[in-house]
């Protein structure tokens, strides 16, 4: 029911959004759409979206086109199936909204929380300890939204990192579930609201590049890797995993579902250090050379080789291809900047 909702208010949301960027200038156009081509559009439906050399001498010969110009016919194409930049915003700014809301819910709500303050208070009367209504709602939130990112990310475009935020959603949801059915939510509660301290900062990036405030969306970016390894590479470990794996242990010792328990926690872990990884290496490139070549994961390919070196000479560290349409469906991909 609130998963319905949630995806409800996802779409009504850009009704909100959509006058927010046309204020900052985003147009609502998509990138160069490919030249009206029976032939080619009959191979790029019916056989390959991408051909391969062979295909493209044979194709160069039956149209008396230059190769080349076939290939750029086939970037076009596909890139006029992608969102347009305004549409990334909408969805970017109702993450933001909701990552930045839940966030300071949650720290006000475990500001009063004796848990926050000493984990071992997670597992003191467990599992007879009260589930109050604010912790209720939280967590209930919390699932419905990761709930619609799961499904919404079958109807969005499929990108590289696509596994990879499969088993995080899956991640998350298996873990907000089992911790709820076995009364785990103290620390439940801890993990939720550390994971939601970085994910705003990166949702406003990500605005900030739509809108083409490149300092902005370089300063968020660099504000959210700071803020991502530190809580992912230092809080998570030290103070989450710390408390399932050994505070626990010690005080209510293990049993069936704390092994399952800690495997899905651990689990993220993993992902964390790969993500922290491709952060680190993003930063890296950006402090180096000055700037980062095009998004690995981008929505949109450059329609050619020129194009590629034309745009790259004025991208910061979020950068966007030439018809500035690259995002973020998650965190960051292979070396460049990459998305929920």
């Amino acid at each position: 029911y609130l998963v319905l909702i949630q995806l409800f208010l996802r779409n009504s949301f850009r009704f909100i959004a959509k006058p927010c960027a046309i204020n900052l200038g985003i147009q609502d156009s998509g990138p160069h759409r490919a030249q009206p081509n029976a032939i080619l559009e009959k191979v790029f439906t019916s056989i390959t979206k991408s051909p391969d050399g062979k295909r493209l001498e044979g194709l160069s010969k039956q149209l008396d086109w230059d190769v080349r110009k076939i290939q750029r016919w086939f970037r076009h194409r596909r890139n006029q199936d992608k969102p347009t930049t305004l549409t990334k915003f909408c969805e970017s700014m109702w993450r933001f909204t909701f990552y930045l809301s839940i966030f300071f819910y949650g720290i006000r709500f475990l500001w009063t929380a004796p848990w926050f303050w000493d984990t071992r208070q997670c597992w003191y009367n467990y599992p007879f300890q009260p589930l109050t209504s604010r912790l209720y709602y939280y967590y209930i939130l919390e699932l419905a939204f990761y709930w619609s990112l799961m499904f919404s990310q079958f109807t969005d475009i499929k990108r590289k990192d696509f596994l990879i935020m499969f088993v995080h959603h899956l991640a998350t949801i298996g873990l907000i579930t089992f911790s709820y059915m076995n009364n785990m939510v103290r620390v439940g509660t801890l993990v939720l609201c550390l994971h939601d301290a970085s994910d705003f900062l990166l949702e406003a990036a990500k605005l900030a590049n739509y809108a083409k405030y490149q300092r902005l969306c370089d300063a968020f970016f660099m504000l959210f890797g700071v803020v991502f390894i530190v809580t992912r590479l230092g809080i998570y470990p030290f103070w989450i995993l710390n408390t399932t794996l050994f505070e626990s242990w010690e005080l209510i010792g293990p049993y069936p579902s704390w092994w399952l328990f800690n495997g899905l926690l651990v689990t993220l872990q993993i992902l964390h250090i790969i993500w922290s990884y491709l952060i680190i290496r993003t930063a890296y490139k950006a402090l180096v050379r000055g700037k980062v070549s095009k998004d690995d994961r981008s929505d949109v390919e450059s329609s050619s080789e020129e194009e590629d070196v034309t745009s790259n000479s004025t991208k910061g560290v979020f950068s966007t291809s030439s018809n500035g349409s690259n995002r973020i469906n998650g965190h960051v991909a292979s070396g460049q900047w990459t998305e929920e």
